[in-house]
């Protein structure tokens, strides 16, 4: 990946690092808060247990949304 040097001003530089997360670059950082990532950068952030029960709400949430839409189309009918 080819890199670039940006000067910034001592405010800006303080502003930027002091949103830095852990190990996170600067290059992360900006990413972030310009709201550019790849999908791939959130694999294995849950456990598999958060995992699961995120997975189970979002198939209950479908249900329902399912589930509302038939009723709302059954009494336009």
């Amino acid at each position: 990946m080819a890199t670039r040097t940006i000067n910034l001003s001592e405010e800006s530089y303080a502003r930027l690092r002091s949103l830095k997360r852990g190990n996170e670059s600067f290059s992360d950082v900006v990413n972030r808060i310009t709201g550019k990532f790849l999908l791939l950068e959130l694999a294995g952030i849950l456990d598999k247990g958060s995992a699961e029960r995120l997975r189970k709400a979002k198939r209950d949430m479908d249900r329902r949304l399912r589930r509302g839409l038939r009723t709302a189309a059954s009494g336009m009918a």
